[in-house]
């Protein structure tokens, strides 16, 4: 098996009254401002990511117009193929919630880095132990799909956590220790020995 190499990125930041609640899944829209400011980061990024390369994105918007402002920056246009899989964790009844009611709803103490421990399973949602399991058949799919080729997905903070648990074969808990900043890009290979991390929260620009 030829090595497929996959260059996941975190959506840009969301508009503030989004960031006040638990979104999960819900539709919500990037912040304006931090788009024009973070102008520099776009254009760092499109000079970074390999030529050509297969282009992925979720069903959610804050994915799709990530990977746009990517191409405005100076990326060559690909339309992306959308994968429902690669979406954020569903936190089923509890998106929309303010942060400050989540503590009351937890059957488990929460992460010291994420709303909720990785076997929390939300109503009507999902557990991170889930999300790694989706994430990570998701990627063996798109491995042997994509052999020996470059693959870039624009998709979201808990998504890539739980993709690089599935890499390393650790517990959801620990993948969350991770930081993964808006913009930021993580590099996976899969190679017939298995997976390999190249690199995990790398800023463009810096």
């Amino acid at each position: 098996m030829s090595e497929t190499r996959f260059w996941l990125i975190r959506h840009a930041l969301v508009e503030e009254n989004a960031r006040a609640i638990l979104y999960g899944v819900m539709d919500v829209a990037l912040c304006e401002t931090t788009l024009l400011e973070q102008a520099p980061m776009y254009r760092a990024l499109a000079e970074r990511l390999p030529h050509p390369a297969n282009w992925i994105v979720t069903p959610l918007s804050r994915t799709q117009r990530t990977a746009a402002a990517i191409f405005d920056a100076g990326y060559p246009h690909i339309p992306p193929a959308i994968e429902p899989d690669l979406i954020e964790q569903s936190l089923g009844e509890w998106q929309g919630l303010p942060h400050a009611e989540l503590p009351s709803k937890l059957a488990h103490p929460k992460h010291a880095f994420w709303p909720l421990a990785g076997n929390e399973k939300p109503p009507g949602g999902e557990s991170m132990e889930e999300v790694v399991a989706r994430a990570g058949s998701t990627l063996e799919r798109l491995a042997i799909a994509h052999e020996g080729e470059d693959v870039v997905i624009v998709s979201h903070g808990g998504t890539i956590r739980a993709a690089v648990a599935h890499a390393l074969g650790v517990a959801p808990d620990n993948a969350l220790h991770l930081s993964i900043q808006n913009l930021s890009l993580t590099r996976l290979e899969r190679h017939s020995e298995g997976w390999r991390v190249v690199c995990v929260n790398e800023l463009p620009g810096y």
